[in-house]
C-alpha cells in the first residue's frame, strides 16, 4: 500500500494524523490513522498536508517525504525514539538522518512532531510513498 502524503493530514488541537476522506460544506471528513475513527473539521482548524511540510537545512529547505526517508535509511526501517525520550537522543538521530538541518530554524519542538508522524506513518500507514503528480486535486 503506497501512502499519499496529499491525503495524510495533520490538525491543529488533535493528536496523531489524519486521512482525507472528503469535502463537506463547513471543512472537511477525515478519519484518524490510528483508530480510524471520523470526524468533521471545520475552516477553523487549520489542517495541513504532510506534502506541504518542509523543514529548514543549510541548502534551503527538505520536503517531509525526504525527511523521512532519511530517517529511515538512518533507523534501517525501524520505529524511531518516541517524541519523549531525552533530547539528546533526538537531536543526535537529526544529526544522523539531516546532518544539513538549519540548527536555528529547526528546533526540538519541530523534530518532536516530526519523529511522531514517522512513528505514525510506520505504525499505521506506509513509508513507501506515491509519486507527486504536477496538479492539485
Amino acid at each position: 500500500m503506497k501512502t499519499n502524503l496529499n491525503k495524510i493530514l495533520a490538525v491543529s488541537g488533535q493528536s496523531g494524523l489524519f486521512t482525507f476522506l472528503a469535502q463537506s460544506r463547513t471543512g472537511a471528513i477525515v478519519e484518524s490513522l490510528v483508530d480510524k475513527k471520523r470526524m468533521s473539521v471545520t475552516m477553523h482548524n487549520r489542517i495541513t498536508a504532510l506534502s506541504d511540510v518542509s523543514i529548514y537545512t543549510d541548502e534551503g529547505e527538505m520536503k517531509l517525504k525526504d525527511v523521512f526517508l532519511a530517517l529511515s535509511a538512518s533507523l534501517e526501517g525501524a520505529e524511531a525514539p518516541s517524541s519523549k525520550a531525552d533530547n539528546q537522543t533526538i537531536v543526535a538521530l537529526f544529526e544522523k538522518a539531516v546532518p544539513t538541518y538549519d540548527r536555528d530554524r529547526f528546533y526540538l519542538s519541530h523534530m518532536k512532531k516530526v519523529l511522531d508522524w514517522y512513528n505514525c506513518l510506520v505504525k499505521y500507514a506506509s513509508l513507501d510513498f506515491e509519486e507527486e503528480e504536477g496538479g492539485e486535486e
